[in-house]
């Protein structure tokens, strides 16, 4: 399989791990690329030590527009001026519920799943406790997410906007977006989609199906490292509409008059709030571009063949182990989960032996992998270690 894999060449432009056997996690931390080290240290000798403050005039204000533009083209099928790097991923969340319910005054419910990541879940809980406004739970299936079934049983005339992942962290649900988008349209409510399992790995033309606002971390199939900063997408039809809370100089139109008075600036840029994440944003402009070289549609066609041969594996060498992940490819992102009673004990001998899958409560170890630095083999080792634990 791997011979005949022809993106199997791409996995010698990341970083190698001495002692590493399988790493299985590539959907919560990338690999780093290699020319992302080499970029860093030209980085900080040329442009941070050699140009000093003056890099600010020569493109680092700039930095979060342009590589959102290029994100967008490269994985989200968004024309220019509607992503922006900004913030974390909890960050972004926050300035886009709060804008999308100042958008639809006088409804009081947001709408989001159980099994929604923690953070999704907390910001919601927190809005709604501050504004008196009511969270519409939906109860989704362990194996599964949202449907637009489900979601047309929660919306409603009160509904004001709908938070759900395109791809659920734990089950790996790969959600139909322009579904679920067009009912909480037909309630009249703005949805947000967080793509942090998604982008990079799945095609998203946010554009194409008409999302309103989205989000996403940068650190997983992006490869931009711990801590890289996040992205937001802002349908262009919206900006003028939308105000996000966190009123910031960067955000205002005239940044550096430092003027009285907030006035946001026009387009993707009034989203920002607080100076640049210059550095932060440096490794993920390797993994754009090889993204664009590579091809979405061939990164997804290996990332299904990957999950496919996972579960293979699991069904053959651990047969005591419950599939917690759709088996329909079509409704499965890049990651799959087992769930087994023992896998919480054997995560420390699976580490130490360098195999290293993530553990998700209660019982679940998740199988992340990540098409251009993830070998067939590699899973296999890694299944089979984790057989040979139990």
């Amino acid at each position: 399989m791997d011979s005949a894999d022809a993106l199997a060449g791409y996995r010698d432009r990341f970083v190698e791990s001495d002692g590493l056997v399988a790493y299985l996690d590539g959907n919560s931390l990338g690999r780093p690329l290699k020319a992302s080290v080499e970029r860093l240290a030209t980085f900080t000798r040329e442009d941070w030590g050699g140009r000093l403050i003056r890099g600010w005039d020569e493109g680092w204000m700039q930095l979060p527009l342009d590589i959102g533009d290029e994100l967008g083209r490269v994985a989200l099928g968004a024309a220019a001026g509607q992503v922006a790097i900004a913030d974390s991923t909890t960050v972004v969340l926050y300035k886009l519920v709060r804008a999308a319910l100042d958008a639809r005054p006088g409804r009081t419910e947001i709408v989001i799943d159980r099994e929604n990541f923690p953070t999704d879940r907390y910001i919601v809980e927190g809005i709604a406790r501050d504004r008196g406004l009511t969270v519409r739970w939906i109860e989704t299936p362990h194996d599964g997410g949202v449907t637009p079934e489900l979601v047309a049983n929660a919306v409603g005339p009160h509904t004001a906007v709908a938070l759900f992942s395109s791809v659920a962290y734990r089950s790996a649900w790969l959600a139909d977006i322009p579904a679920v988008t067009a009912v909480v349209h037909g309630a009249g409510g703005l949805v947000i989609w967080d793509l942090s399992h998604s982008v990079g790995v799945v095609p998203t033309p946010l554009d194409e199906w008409g999302v309103d606002l989205a989000v996403g971390c940068g650190y997983k199939y992006l490869n931009g490292g711990p801590g890289a900063p996040a992205f937001l997408y802002v349908r262009r039809e919206l900006q003028a509409e939308l105000r996000q809370p966190i009123q910031g100089w960067l955000g205002s139109a005239t940044p550096f008059e430092m003027g009285q008075g907030y006035e946001a600036a026009a387009g993707i840029r009034g989203f920002l709030s607080g100076t640049p994440p210059v550095i932060g944003m440096q490794p993920m402009r390797d993994m754009i571009a090889l993204l664009g070289e590579v091809g979405l549609d061939a990164v997804r066609a290996k990332s299904v063949a990957l999950t496919e041969h996972a579960i293979a594996l699991v069904d053959d060498l651990l047969p005591d182990a419950a599939l917690a992940s759709p088996r329909d490819a079509s409704r499965r992102g890049g990651h799959i989960t087992i769930d087994h009673p023992r896998f919480a004990d054997i995560m420390p001998a699976l580490w130490s032996a360098g195999v290293i899958p993530d553990f998700r409560r209660p019982d679940g170890i998740r199988l992340g992998l990540s098409p251009l630095s993830t070998s067939f083999a590699e899973v296999e080792a890694g299944v089979r270690a984790i057989a040979g634990a139990l």
